[in-house]
């Protein structure tokens, strides 16, 4: 069998599926190891997994990255100062770590990068070894026949799907003009490397010219004309972590039982680092509809003092509680997204920044929730969108229809269909119908 690194930066949503494939991979008998941010060792190496630590560590398991999220998470500036801030300047870094890794085991036969590995596609050049990157959500295509909802402009998307892909290509390519200075790094370590030069590191170069792995649910989207042509839709290969570890609290289950579904209330796990008063409107918002709330807290201290029925707990599976919510109400993180769409739940997005208002659209064309600006967030606002969400049983009937075709999916499987073809031919793509 064959030797398999996944390398990965970014949060759990990145992660997650990652644990998924890695999991089915070593099923099928293939030899898997990982190269992350340190602080992920522990729930790597817990599952058997080998590690190798990948710089820069900016996950919300890092308690150093508490004050980032503020700044990265900033919908005008968040995109320039991660990639300026945080990921280019440790370019060389990531280089040398996932050079490393490559090296481990015996030498990789084929490795598998995540979106903000940008030194992956050098690593592949300079080795030979074969490489596959996934993308989580569609908007990473920034596609002029699907055009992304931009966080710093997130009317102008509605305005772009009326013009057609001619006038949605002109405003994609000035979004590349603009930030083609950004990538300057990557373009000066390809030179050092001796290596030729690239096309376009930020929105091109990630995506392997042998396979492209779109871990995301075909309901998400339809392939598109200027997706890359090797590219394979998936369906989510669901991880929520291992059982053992998560199950639910007693207090919490116990408040489960004791009355009817509650709304789920979480900013999954890097928003949770910047919740502002997400928490204390939510608690008020489910006083208004008269519903039970949970609260996923994450590290914060809950509100206080919390209305009798609301109750506020950590971080717990969302395949478990979501399931047993009247609704979901969250950032619009791609993880949680399919975890609310497994359990069949309507739900409402708060979007940060990045995919997720591209991804709370998604779920509104859907017809399984509403989106509400993040800065227009309060208790009052919650409560109306909250109500036509419990009240029309719209939302729930589509949300019911979409799980039953989510929940038939196998996303890890045909991940790793698709990777064993490359191991075998060099691509791992089928024919288009």
């Amino acid at each position: 069998m064959s030797r398999v690194l996944l390398t990965t930066l970014g949060s759990l949503g990145d992660l997650h599926p990652l644990i998924a494939i890695g999991l089915e991979l070593r099923q099928r008998g293939h030899s898997v190891w990982f190269c992350a941010s340190a602080s992920y060792r522990p729930k790597i190496e817990t599952l058997g997994f080998g590690f190798h630590p990948l710089r820069p560590d900016i996950t919300p398991e890092n308690p150093a990255m508490a004050h980032v999220v503020r700044e990265i998470f900033d919908p005008k500036k968040g995109v320039d100062r991660l990639l300026r801030g945080y990921l280019f300047p440790e370019l060389r870094a990531t280089y040398d770590d996932l050079m490393r890794a490559i090296a481990g085991q015996g030498g990789a036969d084929l490795f598998v990068s995540g979106e903000l590995v940008y030194a992956a596609p050098l690593v592949a050049e300079k080795t030979g070894v074969r490489w596959a990157s996934y993308t989580t959500s569609p908007f990473a295509f920034f596609s002029a026949y699907d055009p992304p909802v931009l966080p710093p402009f997130p009317k102008l998307a509605l305005l772009l799907r009326s013009l057609g892909p001619t006038v949605n290509q002109l405003s994609i390519g000035l979004v590349k003009l603009i930030t083609r200075a950004w990538s300057e790094p990557v373009r000066r370590l390809r030179t050092e490397l001796g290596l030729r030069p690239g096309k376009d590191p930020i929105y091109q170069d990630r995506h392997s010219p042998q396979l492209v792995l779109a871990i995301f649910s075909p309901e998400l989207a339809d392939p598109q004309p200027d997706w890359p042509s090797n590219t394979v839709v998936t369906g989510f290969p669901f991880y929520d972590g291992a059982i053992q570890e998560t199950s639910l609290p007693r207090d919490l289950v116990r408040f489960l039982a004791a009355g009817g579904p509650p709304i789920v209330f979480t900013l999954g796990s890097s928003a949770v680092l910047d919740p502002g008063r997400f928490y204390q409107e939510s608690a008020e918002a489910a006083c208004l509809v008269k519903r039970r709330a949970v609260l996923l807290v994450g590290r914060n201290p809950a509100p206080a003092p919390l209305p009798e029925d609301v109750v506020a707990c950590g971080y717990v599976r969302f395949s478990e509680i979501f399931a047993r919510a009247a609704a979901v109400v969250h950032q619009g993180g791609i993880g949680t997204t399919g975890q609310a769409l497994r359990a069949g739940r309507p739900m409402l997005v708060m979007p940060y920044s990045y995919d997720q208002p591209d991804n709370g659209a998604r779920m509104v064309r859907l017809g399984v929730g509403r989106t509400i600006a993040r800065k227009r967030y309060s208790a009052k606002r919650a409560a109306r969108e909250l109500q036509k969400l419990l009240t029309d049983s719209k939302y729930g009937l589509a949300a019911a229809k979409i799980s039953q075709r989510i929940q038939g999916e196998r996303g890890a499987e045909v991940a790793c269909n698709a990777l064993e073809r490359l191991l075998i031919t060099g691509n791992g793509a089928q024919r288009r119908p």
